[in-house]
């Protein structure tokens, strides 16, 4: 196997692990921690997501969530010709449109949540959750449908 094929290789291996993860933090965001945070008081949700908020940020997060399209990228391009090529080029199209929302529509309702005080949590939370949620379960079924075309595309390659 040349050296560049070996790469590719291991850049889609990478991409699908990476997608993956990111594909299943968002997930378990939608089925596990904001139903149980829904259950809440106004309070405990914004306390919660505030925190949560802040320390997602870090460099294990940054890296899978942004590394991961660059490695998407990647392997699209180094795989085009290949019959992996369209499987990876739409992986990273995927990848990148649940990017997108998470700049253009989580972060501003996460940023305006961290401004909230905690005088008016109900009013924070009337205009946070339902949105958040919302453009999550989108990012959610991007990132969820790029790790699957990204795999099925890494199998079919293969086979």
């Amino acid at each position: 196997m040349a050296t560049s094929a070996r790469v590719t290789d291991a850049l889609l291996v990478l991409g699908v692990t990476t997608s993956g993860l990111v594909a299943g933090l968002f997930c378990a965001f939608a089925y596990a921690v904001m139903p149980g945070l829904h259950r809440t008081d106004d309070r405990t949700l914004v306390t919660a997501m505030q925190k949560i908020n802040v320390a997602i940020v870090n460099p294990v997060f940054l890296l899978l969530f942004f590394g991961g399209l660059v490695v998407a990228a990647a392997a699209a391009w180094l795989s085009r010709g290949q019959s992996i090529g369209p499987w990876a080029i739409a992986a990273a199209v995927l990848y990148l449109a649940g990017l997108i929302i998470t700049i253009a529509a989580n972060i501003p309702l996460n940023d305006r949540l961290a401004a909230a005080s905690g005088i008016d949590a109900d009013s924070a939370r009337a205009a946070f959750e339902t949105a958040w949620v919302r453009w999550n379960i989108v990012r959610a079924v991007l990132h969820t449908a790029g790790f699957v075309v990204l795999a099925t595309g890494l199998v079919a390659g293969r086979a």
